[in-house]
């Protein structure tokens, strides 16, 4: 396909057809947090699928950005939390530099919501409790995997999960060593609802000295 040929297709494909139901920015709560539970209830009702679905954006040690989508494991006074292996290249990225973004998107609600800030590890209980309530599927692959590493051959594979699996049926109570939970403490939090007008709504959330936040209304 040429680039003629795919820019007349990527045209072609629809966007933001909507129609939205109405959003009345200024009646969102005084803190994100709030703002995210009110629009994450909206988005379960409307049936949208995997609402807790994000992309965590970080950056290595060369400056690049990277980022790939996690589940959302809480939201609290801390901040956004998501779980990791610490030795994954996610992990590696926010030891050397904690800054992070969060970025959810609900296309069949237009709606957007980015937040950045610093990823703060949380206690090796709240670490050890996430791991231990994971369902065993779960707990077998973390164990088993040697996340973006190269897998040399198919077998590796079965061969490390049957091990996992192994070992563990013998310890059932197994937390995995490095196994971290961390809160995303924003310093800026955007709401944004799209229209297909393109004339969208935008609200802003910006920490102001200690606990507050300040709302703004930014342009489309």
């Amino acid at each position: 396909m040429g680039v003629d040929a795919m820019k007349i297709r990527l045209r072609g494909l629809p966007s933001l057809k909507g129609p939205f139901a109405e959003c009345d920015m200024g009646a969102l709560p005084d803190t994100p947090q709030d703002a995210f539970q009110q629009w994450l209830d909206d988005a379960m009702a409307a049936g949208v699928q995997e609402p807790h679905a994000m992309t965590l954006s970080t950056v290595d040690a060369d400056g690049f950005p990277d980022a790939r989508v996690l589940i959302l494991k809480n939201v609290d006074s801390r901040g956004w939390h998501f779980a990791i292996k610490a030795n994954s290249p996610k992990g590696r990225q926010l030891a050397g530099n904690p800054r992070a973004a969060l970025t959810f998107y609900w296309p069949v609600l237009g709606r957007q919501i980015r937040l950045r800030g610093t990823a703060v590890a949380l206690s090796e209980a709240e670490c050890a409790d996430d791991f231990s309530t994971r369902p065993i599927g779960s707990k077998i692959s973390a164990i088993a995997s040697r996340q973006s590493e190269v897998l040399q051959a198919p077998e590796d594979l079965t061969r490390s999960l049957g091990e996992a699996q192994t070992f563990l049926e013998q310890h059932p109570d197994h937390v995995e060593p490095g196994w971290r939970v961390f809160a995303v403490a924003p310093e800026v939090v955007e709401f944004w609802q799209g229209a297909t007008s393109r004339q969208h709504k935008r609200l802003s959330y910006v920490r102001a000295g200690g606990t507050g936040w300040e709302k703004q209304t930014l342009w489309p």
